[in-house]
C-alpha cells in the first residue's frame, strides 16, 4: 500500500457540494482508502484571473493502486463528476491532481509526480501542511518556510460555508 496525497479543487455551481462529492467517490473507489481530509480553503483563481474563487484540500489516501492507474481512477472520478475538457487554468466543476505518492518520482507523458507546481502554490501547500507539517522541498526548505516565501502572492483563506 502506497500513501498518496491528491488535491481537490472547484470553483464551478455547488463548490464544496462537488468537494464533497470527489471525496465521496474516492471513498467508494476500489484499492483507494481515504485517510484523512484537510480543511476546506477559499482561493482566488491561478493563471486565468476573469473567473470564480476556487474551493481547495488535500485528502490523504492509502492506495494499492500504481500511480498511472490512480491517475486513471481520479480522471474516472472528475469525469463523472462532470468534468470536462477546457483551458488550461480555467473553470472547473472538479479537479483531482496526485500531488504525492510515497516517495516516488515519476515522469511520464501522463503523469509528473511530485506535482510541478505544488511548492508554488498556497491552495496546495496551506492545506498539504494540515496533513504533512514537516514536509520539506527539494533542497531542505519546509513546507511553513515556502508558505511564508509565497505569501502575499495569492490569497488563500478557510473557507466558512
Amino acid at each position: 500500500m502506497a500513501l498518496a496525497y491528491l488535491g481537490l479543487g472547484s470553483n464551478v455551481g455547488d463548490r464544496a457540494a462537488m468537494l464533497a462529492a470527489a471525496v465521496d467517490q474516492l471513498r467508494r473507489a476500489a484499492g483507494v482508502r481515504v485517510l484523512r481530509q484537510s480543511q476546506v480553503y477559499e482561493t482566488e483563481p491561478v493563471g486565468v484571473r476573469d473567473q470564480p474563487w476556487f474551493l481547495n484540500a488535500v485528502v490523504e489516501v492509502e492506495t494499492e493502486l500504481e500511480p498511472e492507474a490512480l491517475r486513471q481512477r481520479v480522471k474516472q472520478i472528475e469525469a463523472a463528476l462532470g468534468r470536462t475538457p477546457g483551458p488550461r487554468w480555467g473553470p472547473r466543476v472538479i479537479d483531482v491532481d496526485i500531488l504525492l505518492y510515497d516517495s516516488a518520482q515519476v515522469r511520464s507523458d501522463t503523469l509528473v509526480i511530485p506535482h510541478p507546481e505544488m511548492w508554488n502554490r498556497l491552495f496546495v501547500l496551506v492545506p498539504l501542511q494540515e496533513l504533512c507539517p514537516d514536509l520539506q522541498a527539494p533542497g531542505g526548505v519546509s513546507i511553513r518556510a515556502r508558505i511564508e516565501e509565497l505569501s502575499g502572492s495569492s490569497c488563500i483563506r478557510q473557507y466558512e460555508p
